[in-house]
């Protein structure tokens, strides 16, 4: 496998050495052109400063530092690669009439911003199964999640993301691509890549409609499971005080599920015709740029531990400042 990997690397290289794609972005629009530039860059500027934020505070923060908090942190700081991947080029098409971009550069893209999906989507597989532990079992809580399968859980969802992006850049590898050709789309997206192929792209459609279908399902199946459980042991506690804090634990968590899985599904189920195309330019911008910014406003808006873990910092910066 790694042989064949290298040589479809260095025959598609040679192949594609000058391919050019256009991004055709919101260029059908061009009144809209600043408004839109102000917008996406006020959203990535509170996305990067939302997710670096609560980085800092979980980890500056000793009461912070249990599974649920670690799990965040890494979810924050796929969140904050995944905005950086994919905003400072929408932002720079929208800015410049050149839009192209390099066959390389369009799947690099592609590979990390594929990365950053699938490990999302197992870090938030992980933290329902962190809150099935925390309801269901809160007396071996601690046990349960050790800080080793904690971080055993982190590191399978980056390396199968790692591995996901890498089957699918192989396969996409394997196609012929020729001389300048418009992508109708602000971000290189699979789908948008293949279209405009001078080969059969069937084999790299399949092959990510296959894992597509498998980390949905497996992932879901776990949240699916996880919250289950967690139904049943929430309305057999007989104070209602009880249920509602245990729901009120899990709220935000499913909020962050609804929000990312509800575009994945929209963008894989709208098909690529002529006419669906800016329904899946607008699913991408809201998957790509705000959902990214809305997570670490979900958590911080809606946790009380995180908003008084940051008034803590805040009032002791200003302390240390006056003194």
């Amino acid at each position: 496998m790694p042989h064949s990997a290298a040589y479809v690397f260095r025959v598609t290289q040679n192949q594609t050495a000058g391919v050019t794609f256009i991004l055709l972005g919101f260029s059908e629009y061009p009144d809209l052109q600043v408004p839109l530039f102000l917008v996406f860059l006020t959203i990535y500027t509170v996305s990067v400063l939302g997710n670096l934020g609560m980085i800092a505070i979980i980890k500056l923060s000793p009461k912070l530092h249990t599974p649920m908090y670690f799990f965040l942190s890494h979810l924050s700081f796929v969140e904050f690669c995944y905005s950086s991947v994919v905003t400072p080029k929408l932002l720079e098409t929208l800015l410049v009439e050149d839009r192209s971009i390099s066959f390389a550069a369009c799947v690099s893209q592609f590979f990390f911003a594929c990365i950053c999906v699938v490990t999302e989507t197992f870090m938030l597989a992980a933290m329902a199964y962190d809150r099935f532990v925390a309801v269901c079992n809160p007396l071996l809580y601690t046990v349960a999640m050790s800080p080793k399968l904690c971080a055993l859980l982190v590191a399978a969802s980056y390396f199968w993301g790692i591995t996901c992006s890498s089957v699918f850049i192989y396969f996409l590898l394997t196609l012929n691509f020729c001389g300048t050709k418009v992508i109708n789309n602000f971000v290189c997206e699979h789908s948008a890549i293949v279209a405009v192929a001078c080969s059969d792209p069937y084999v790299s459609q399949l092959s990510i409609v296959i894992f597509a279908i498998f980390d949905e399902v497996s992932s879901l199946g776990i949240v699916v499971t996880s919250y289950v459980f967690i139904f049943v042991t929430v309305m057999r506690m007989p104070s209602t005080a009880g249920r509602y804090k245990a729901f009120s634990t899990c709220a935000s968590h499913l909020t962050a599920i609804a929000i990312f899985h509800g575009p994945i599904l929209f963008l894989y189920c709208v098909p690529t015709t002529k006419s669906s195309w800016l329904l899946v330019k607008i699913a991408s911008i809201f998957y790509t740029v705000v959902i990214p910014m809305l997570n670490p406003l979900i958590y911080s808006l809606r946790n009380k531990d995180v908003k008084q873990a940051a008034r803590r910092l805040i009032n002791s910066q200003l302390l240390c400042h006056k003194c």
